[in-house]
């Protein structure tokens, strides 16, 4: 990365920009986190002053996102954040746009899914995400849009089902809870790998799709089995109120992303950072 380029960084305080942010301090990147505080993307106003920040040579990150997406207030004031943005990418041309997605976007499949399946998202938090890519897509300039799977790690915001909750549920002595017999298999990625993923294709200035996946589908089960045997707590199993996610299934191909890393680069294996312990932010 040249030392004249910054990055800037939309949604500087967001559970995935955390790692990026100490990748960043620690190899003595200039960059800028932008917090809500400082400007607020679904405002209209937003355009100027994120015009007044940006500079040609910068590289911006476009992380912040009001998530998950539960219904359609938050789908539109998500896409007023993209509209903005766009607005001021129009006009003001910097060096490249690294987008962060979700992996949200794509059709539930029994295959594995690869950068080229079928996006046609089941809920509109899919919906939100790839709408945001066409939007972007639309700049023509050096973009990359990256796609991760569920993102797990010790200081996460969402605390959404799976290993993140679990674990703080444990740490908390509490009983695990799992719907139906937890047999619906994920893949899951550590926030610091997805922080080193960006930061590597932010440094090569990557152009094009790539899904942040381990390419291992795991069941919340064998997850949740692994924290209780761990912590010594209770597993308590929850009758589903509607079918099962994405029937059960939903893998993905790491062909891309293997290729793309350094051959020297491994993923975070979940079961022996859970054997860590790693000390989690009470929610």
């Amino acid at each position: 990365m040249k030392k004249n380029n910054r990055i800037v960084i939309l949604g500087g305080n967001s559970f995935v920009a955390s790692n990026l942010i100490n990748l960043l301090k620690r190899n003595k990147i200039k960059f800028l986190p932008i917090f809500k505080k400082d400007i607020d993307l679904t405002n209209v106003n937003s355009i100027q002053k994120l015009s007044k920040i940006l500079k040609k040579n910068d590289r911006l990150v476009f992380i912040s996102a009001i998530a998950p997406v539960k219904n359609f207030r938050m789908l539109i004031q998500n896409l007023d954040m993209c509209k903005n943005v766009f607005e001021v990418l129009k006009k003001k041309k910097i060096d490249y746009l690294l987008y962060v997605s979700s992996d949200a976007v794509y059709s539930d499949s029994e295959k594995q899914i690869s950068e080229q399946s079928e996006t046609k998202p089941e809920n509109l938090h899919g919906f939100m995400h790839l709408m945001r890519e066409n939007i972007l897509k639309l700049l023509n300039m050096k973009l990359c849009i990256v796609r991760p799977t569920l993102v797990y790690g010790s200081n996460d915001t969402h605390n959404g089902y799976g290993p993140n909750q679990f674990i703080r549920l444990a740490q908390s002595n509490q009983k695990i809870s799992l719907f139906g017999r937890g047999e619906e298999r994920r893949d899951h990625i550590h926030v610091n790998d997805v922080g080193n993923a960006i930061y590597f294709l932010i440094g090569k200035k990557y152009v094009g799709t790539v899904n942040l996946v381990t390419g291992n589908a795991i069941s919340f089960f064998k997850i949740a089995q692994k924290i209780k045997d761990t912590y010594n707590v209770k597993l308590k199993y929850l009758k589903r109120k509607g079918p099962m996610p994405h029937n059960g299934y939903r893998a993905f191909n790491k062909n891309l992303l293997k290729k793309i890393l350094p051959k020297k680069n491994n993923f975070i294996d979940i079961f022996d950072w859970i054997d860590k312990k790693e000390k989690y932010k009470k929610k």
